[in-house]
């Protein structure tokens, strides 16, 4: 059982650490698919008393370039590396495809397989967290808004409605509190700042890749 000074110093950096991330957030907006999965996630730690902070659009460096997750879920739980994609229409995808399919009003359009694009996430995030098990490093992709699957959604690729079920898969208290605290001054000390610039930043790194 968690003594009463861990549970304090958590309390303590969390509230400092929604401090300083408002105040780099300041110009920067959520998209609406991003800001549905974090109230989820968030609703979900609060009504299933599971201890842990959702960091919303991180940006790191690597490997001279920038790669950008739309959250990092640091909890009892493990870290969760979440993809989020606000879709409508009809979706069309299989783990192995390196592009999905969206049919919305007849007209077809493929985008980048997000379970691919996750991966990524997860390699930046296994650097950089290089002392918590890779078992305890996972990805979740969240499919927001009105968009239904025509095929089985891949292992852990979930609509909104059901991150609570895919969460209650993973066992409790495999991070202490001491790690998670860890782990969340690490991660907001090597981000870069959540702004308009780094936004920018990124996509220019973005379209460098796409032009090789």
């Amino acid at each position: 059982m968690f003594s009463f000074w861990y549970v304090l110093g958590l309390f303590v950096a969390f509230i400092c650490g929604i401090v300083f991330c408002h105040k780099k957030q300041k110009g920067h907006t959520l998209n609406i698919g991003e800001r549905l999965v974090s109230k989820s996630v968030n609703s979900y730690l609060i009504h299933e008393q599971v201890t842990g902070i959702v960091v919303n659009n991180v940006t790191l460096s690597i490997d001279g370039s920038t790669t950008q997750i739309d959250h990092v879920l640091i909890c009892t739980k493990g870290v969760f590396v979440i993809e989020t994609k606000h879709y409508s229409g009809w979706i069309y995808g299989d783990a192995k495809q390196k592009q999905w399919m969206q049919i919305l009003f007849r007209k077809r359009s493929r985008f980048q397989n997000p379970i691919h694009q996750n991966y990524k996430h997860i390699k930046a995030i296994q650097a950089l967290f290089d002392f918590v098990p890779t078992d305890q490093i996972k990805s979740l992709v969240v499919f927001t808004g009105d968009g239904e699957f025509k095929t089985p959604p891949p292992k852990d690729v979930v609509l909104l409605s059901g991150i609570r079920d895919w969460m209650n898969q993973h066992e409790d208290n495999v991070m202490s509190l001491n790690r998670i605290q860890f782990c969340y001054g690490r991660l907001e000390f090597l981000r870069l700042p959540d702004n308009e610039q780094t936004d920018k930043l990124h996509l220019q790194n973005l379209s460098k890749r796409q032009a090789l």
